[in-house]
């Protein structure tokens, strides 16, 4: 088997999870010269809005961008308000919480605690005063207004994704449901939450303006060289080429029936938009008198929006289509991260970087 180096689109990938990756014929391949940028690592990343956001009027949105730090908040509504504007401060920085929910727990607490690592703070994991202290040193609304469009509501869309994947290999594209879903995803946001920040909102209704998160931008701020898969901790780290952490991604990774390898190997190329192949012969999960099926490409994709390729025959870091399980739930043996960390790692990661799986899961 040749692989191809460099970006490469359309490419499909085979099996499990450890998986393969087989670029087609048609594919067109973008040299490895060439800048792997978050909007070239796939043609149909969602834009996120621009910093500085602007403030909202909306009373929601005014007592989230006020929350302050509580060792006991004096009720759920402020200890939510506190957590929503802990995760969006900390996506900011580029320490991910996954998915913005207004909820504590693992995630938040590793972010915090790789937050507090870059940062040279005590490393706890604990969101105190001086973390907080920190975070809030960006001062800029973390809820912010934004307007759907025609475009939003118009997709296209895949209403039903099925769970069998031979009812998956027959559609054309494994879409967003909606544009519920695509807003929700756009700004890094469980769809509960943007619902409950949004009470009676159609999101089907262009026109319609909204409160949501104003998450980080897609690019970190230097190119990767090392990435750390940290199975014990269920989380990915960026560091730069000087070994300074860049970022950390909530991750799932392998179970113990299919579990994600310790080693070091290296980024051997990146695939947006991938592909991807169930074959029977290779894996010990799904229906196996299915056959071998090709699923279309799309975030609801089982690898969902991007797939970067690992030197190890098989494995990869890849997207997911339920964001709010990542981190939470076992893999089939590769990395998975939300769509959007996995764009913006794949955005920054270098050809030939490191890639060390370490701890046990």
């Amino acid at each position: 088997m040749k692989f191809v180096s460099g970006l490469l689109s359309g490419m499909s990938i085979v099996a499990l999870c450890a998986c393969e990756i087989r670029p087609r014929e048609t594919t067109e391949v973008t040299p490895a010269s060439a800048p792997a940028t978050a909007e070239a690592a796939s043609s149909t990343a969602p834009p996120v809005l621009d910093l500085p956001p602007q403030p909202s009027a909306a009373p929601v949105a005014k007592a989230v961008d006020a929350a302050q730090w509580e060792a006991a908040p004096a009720s759920p509504q402020a200890k939510r308000d506190m957590m929503i504007r802990a995760q969006v401060l900390l996506d900011r920085a580029h320490f991910s919480p996954g998915v913005i929910d207004g909820q504590d727990g693992e995630n938040v607490k590793n972010a915090v605690a790789a937050y507090e690592r870059a940062n040279g703070l005590p490393e706890d994991g604990l969101l105190d005063a001086e973390v907080w202290g920190k975070l809030t040193a960006d001062e800029g609304p973390v809820l912010t207004d934004y307007v759907i469009t025609a475009e939003d509501v118009a997709g296209p869309y895949t209403p039903v994704i099925p769970k069998d994947y031979a009812d998956m290999a027959k559609l054309d594209r494994l879409g967003f449901t909606g544009p519920l879903e695509a807003l929700a995803e756009r700004f890094h946001m469980d769809a509960a939450l943007l619902q409950a920040l949004n009470p009676g909102v159609d999101f089907a209704a262009a026109g319609t303006k909204i409160v949501v998160a104003a998450p980080s931008r897609p690019q970190l701020p230097a190119k990767v060289a090392k990435v750390e898969v940290d199975k014990a901790m269920k989380q990915v780290r960026a560091y730069d080429a000087a070994d300074r952490l860049l970022a950390a991604y909530p991750a799932t990774v392998g179970s113990s029936e299919l579990p994600t390898p310790n080693g070091e190997w290296a980024v051997r190329t990146i695939a947006p938009e991938p592909t991807w192949t169930y074959d029977p012969s290779r894996l010990n999960f799904g229906d196996r008198k299915a056959g071998k099926l090709t699923i279309k490409a799309g975030p609801n994709n089982p690898v969902g929006a991007v797939w970067i390729d690992l030197t190890k025959d098989t494995y990869g870091i890849h997207g997911a289509p339920e964001p709010r399980l990542v981190g939470k739930v076992a893999s089939h043996g590769c990395v998975r991260l939300t769509n959007w960390d996995v764009r913006q790692l794949a955005g920054a990661v270098e050809k030939g970087a490191k890639v060390i799986f370490m701890g046990e899961a």
